[in-house]
């Protein structure tokens, strides 16, 4: 017979009790009643559980198992039918919780998944710190799916003309994550940071807001009074500067230089390409003077670092710094600066060609064609220049020097 309400409700030992057309009601204790369709597909029995009595009611669970033979009647699985259609919804659920992400979590993943691309720690950092400035109050917490140029200029304006170099940067960390987010699925459609065909419309380049501030340089007039006084200081920060000086190479170049990459014997420091901004080996001549300061520095076991620091094993980015500023000069040159003093006396104080400081300072020239016929480093001719410029800085060769290439007689 047919189940009824009032059987039901005295059906409280274990066992499953049969309804009709394969609707069961399954009794595992009188707390514990749920409805069970039994049927048969290709030859084997299966049980679906249609919800337990609490929930569905008589009724319910007969309309519920109605359904379940249409769905055999047209050639589906109930079960299969179901799990697919929990596996979509699923599958919607997560698409819509995707949606939800604001560009704050947004920036924060890009970070995570790429943050080891930055090998310098400082610009490690500052690209979150920069968001966080500038942009996370303005829209960090809105959904990444719904960052419009409207938002993005909000963000930008305030700042584009005052630190546009800054701003510049900015607006390419807010591309990044957009991006990011984009291939992530958390949003659609065209990025609205992009610069080129978009936001060159809506903001002044920034070569036309301020001409870029450049490093404070030291006229090469005044170098030989500043480098005796440099060599009367103590301290392997004030020898790593003046070593730079000699070399004309960059603060992460010196403080992260090691013994295996300078060879006495041949007077030459070699500095792998992952440590120059170019990403090509440099060779740099070592003149008497860099020679004398490498063979009075400190070593250290089991530190192979030229530089050595005092609680860690290389110098920190503004030890060479802070010599400036306790010699009184932070307000007349920077380290990098130097680089400037050197190409400014090559150009107006001696006849070496302007390609060969170009080299010197480890720069790029030519176009790619050029470049590719160009294989060498003109290690030997700029051996005399910074030897040259090792008189000079010593104040033993103020005066200009003329370089000439000999012709054989």
């Amino acid at each position: 017979m047919p189940l009824t309400v009032k059987r039901i409700a005295k059906l409280t030992r274990p066992g499953r009790y049969r309804d009709d057309r394969g609707l069961y009601l399954q009794v595992i204790s009188p707390s514990n009643r749920s409805w069970l369709f039994r049927y048969e597909r290709g030859g084997r029995e299966r049980w679906m559980g249609l919800g337990p009595l609490h929930t569905f009611s008589l009724e319910e669970a007969r309309e519920r198992a109605r359904k379940a033979r249409q769905l055999l009647a047209d050639g589906f699985d109930p079960i299969d039918h179901r799990t697919q259609q929990q596996r979509a919804s699923e599958a919607v659920e997560a698409i819509e919780k995707a949606k939800r992400v604001t560009f704050e979590q947004a920036a924060t993943q890009y970070f995570e998944f790429h943050g080891e691309k930055w090998r310098n720690p400082k610009h490690r950092a500052q690209f979150l710190s920069t968001l966080a400035q500038y942009v996370f109050p303005v829209f960090g917490k809105v959904l990444v799916g719904e960052v419009d140029k409207t938002l993005v200029l909000k963000a930008l304006d305030p700042i584009w003309r005052t630190i546009p170099e800054t701003a510049s940067r900015v607006r390419g960390r807010i591309e990044a994550v957009l991006a990011f987010a984009t291939v992530r699925g958390y949003r659609t459609g065209d990025n609205p940071a992009r610069w080129k065909g978009y936001l060159d419309h809506a903001l002044p380049r920034r070569t036309e807001v301020r001409k870029a501030k450049h490093h404070r340089a030291l006229p090469f007039s005044e170098l030989g009074d500043f480098m005796e006084l440099l060599r009367d200081r103590e301290g392997v920060a004030a020898r790593a500067l003046e070593f730079a000086i000699l070399a004309a190479a960059r603060t992460g170049e010196v403080i992260g230089a090691r013994w295996n990459e300078i060879d006495l014997g041949q007077r030459v420091w070699t500095v792998p390409a992952e440590r120059m901004k170019a990403k090509r080996e440099h060779r740099v001549p070592l003149s008497d003077r860099a020679l004398s300061i490498l063979g009075g520095l400190p070593r250290e076991r089991g530190n192979d670092h030229v530089f050595i620091g005092g609680r860690t094993a290389s110098l920190s980015n503004m030890a060479m710094d802070a010599v400036l500023r306790r010699m009184g000069m932070k307000e007349e040159a920077t380290v990098h600066g130097f680089r400037s003093t050197f190409r400014d006396w090559v150009e107006e104080a001696t006849s070496f060609p302007p390609q060969l400081a170009e080299a010197a300072l480890a720069h790029i020239t030519g176009d790619e064609a050029e470049r590719a016929y160009r294989r060498g480093d003109v290690l030997m001719k700029r051996r005399r220049l910074m030897e040259a410029w090792d008189r000079y800085s010593s104040g033993s060769g103020v005066e200009t020097i003329n370089f000439r290439i000999r012709k054989s007689s």
